[in-house]
């Protein structure tokens, strides 16, 4: 996640995300992401929480997604800061969010997006998760909600085994998310990345000597474990 499909049942893609509050003005808007909650005639639903709608992309959101990659401190970890073309969004990144639909096959205000699939050649039981919000999304638990979301109908409808989620060792927030989420950490290591960001080679003091990612990792009878504990704190 420097930054799942199983048997007949496709769970596989990548997830707008939008909220509640907006959804008036939304229904007048095409979007595909995390959404605050919200609900639309043509919106294809994969799961909602409380507050939030995980939707699939549509080649209407292309905005969205160009407005979500231009916010440096977004981009912080995955490129340092460098923003994604628009023209690229449009011509490769979204479409490769579509192809997955085909592949395996009035909403809110844009947040940003969650995928939760299979890892490339990976085994089809186990899902990676991964999540890139706006900053002015950052600290209200939206990260943490869509995540235990995507987690429960991993393990509950699709027969998925195990989650796993990277980020390299220096993003905490990210980290945080993935422990509130369930996940706990399985190893350090160094992958190369074409992007030169600070802290890419050691890790952060607070987590010891660690090489610039890491893994977490969540089996089903843990979180089953888990979930009979009763709920967790929101995020």
């Amino acid at each position: 996640m420097r930054g799942v499909s199983s048997g007949g049942r496709c769970w596989d893609g990548w997830f707008p995300v939008i909220t509640w509050a907006e959804w008036c003005e939304a229904r007048r808007v095409a979007s595909g992401v995390a959404l605050q909650r919200g609900k639309g005639p043509a919106m294809q639903v994969f799961a909602e929480t409380q507050r939030l709608v995980l939707r699939r992309f549509t080649m209407a959101d292309v905005d969205n997604l160009a407005g979500l990659d231009a916010d440096p401190d977004v981009m912080n970890f995955i490129t340092g800061g460098i923003p994604t073309p628009r023209d690229e969004i449009k011509t490769e990144v979204l479409p490769a969010f579509l192809a997955y639909y085909e592949r395996f096959d009035g909403y809110g205000e844009f947040l940003g997006w969650f995928h939760f699939r299979p890892r490339e050649g990976g085994s089809l039981d186990e899902a990676e998760l991964g999540y890139r919000l706006r900053k002015s999304a950052w600290g209200k638990g939206y990260a943490t909600e869509g995540s235990r979301a995507l987690i429960r109908k991993g393990f509950t409808e699709f027969g998925v085994q195990r989650v796993v989620a990277e980020a390299m060792a220096v993003n905490l927030a990210s980290r945080r998310v993935m422990e509130k989420a369930g996940l706990t950490l399985v190893r350090s290591f160094h992958q190369p990345w074409p992007y030169p960001i600070e802290g890419d080679e050691l890790g952060d003091v607070e987590y010891g000597d660690e090489l610039g990612d890491v893994e977490y990792g969540l089996d089903k009878a843990d979180w089953e474990q888990q979930d009979r504990a009763g709920p967790a704190d929101p995020g």
